[in-house]
């Protein structure tokens, strides 16, 4: 009886799985944190480059001094959870957690540390978690019915590395030529990381290998062009947090820029959008 040649059974093709997306994350170390675990976790390969670097405020005294005014004040917007996070480290111990004034923030970060200082819910006034963008005109759309002539406002923000106040004046403007008193103080300092040579190694190399940037900052852009004045951006991909952003990495030269929410699911899905869009199919 002839034999039945036996036909093997066919192998399965296993293939390995696309790399994960690697994002460079370039906020401050202190900051970086969540970001990192949060876009690890929805499956991308996220590092660390901090592009900034924070410390107190050269004067802390000023800051001191807000916080014994606070009660002549009808509100004070905080640009930044850094701006809220220094401002309370710098509370006298005789001053009271918080009074009648409004809390104004342009984003949940900051809200969530202001909750997180001790803030009442209730008096933290920001942008819809949904609305399209969080930045000082949605926050103008929610506080416009406050303002008065004659009120006062303090804004809490930044100061650059000479220590001076620093950041956009659009909310104030507004809030000035509607007859509201502006003053503001700088609870933090902006300062210019030093990059090392390794840094400066694996930031040149992310340039061209399809690493995507992720932006929530203009100046983080400007330190790194500075640290790299030679460097061809015009293959780097990017993610920034606000069109401002895009435009600063647009002019330095970056090839493909998205804009994306400053939450991190958002900025996960335009990363994994960016990174397919611009990789080659085989």
């Amino acid at each position: 009886m002839p034999t039945v040649p036996t036909v093997p059974p066919e192998i399965p093709q296993t293939s390995s799985p696309p790399p994960k997306p690697r994002v460079w994350v370039t906020r401050a170390a202190a900051d970086a944190g969540p970001w990192l675990q949060g876009l690890n976790h929805l499956g991308l390969e996220p590092q660390s480059l901090p592009l900034m670097a924070l410390g107190p405020a050269a004067d802390v005294s000023a800051v001191q001094s807000a916080w014994t005014q606070l009660a002549q004040y009808h509100a004070v917007m905080f640009v930044s959870a850094n701006a809220v996070r220094y401002f309370f480290q710098a509370r006298p111990v005789t001053s009271p957690l918080w009074g009648s004034a409004r809390a104004w923030v342009t984003g949940s970060g900051s809200r969530a540390a202001l909750w997180a200082a001790g803030v009442p819910a209730d008096a933290v006034d920001a942008p819809a978690p949904d609305a399209p963008q969080w930045d000082s005109e949605a926050l103008w759309a929610v506080i416009a019915h406050q303002v008065q002539p004659g009120r006062r406002v303090l804004i809490v923000r930044g100061a650059d590395a000479q220590g001076q106040v620093a950041g956009r004046d659009w909310l104030r403007t507004q809030l000035q030529e509607a007859g509201v008193q502006v003053a503001q103080v700088a609870a933090y300092q902006r300062l210019v990381p030093a990059l090392s040579a390794a840094q400066r190694e694996a930031a040149a190399l992310a340039a061209s290998d399809g690493s995507v940037w992720l932006f929530s900052n203009s100046e983080a852009i400007a330190h790194l062009t500075a640290a790299l004045p030679q460097q061809d951006w015009s293959q780097a991909l990017a993610v920034a947090t606000h069109p401002r952003i895009a435009a600063q990495a647009q002019a330095a030269g970056w090839g493909c820029v998205a804009i994306s929410q400053p939450a991190i699911s958002s900025v996960a899905s335009s990363i994994k959008s960016l990174h397919e869009f611009r990789t080659p199919r085989v």
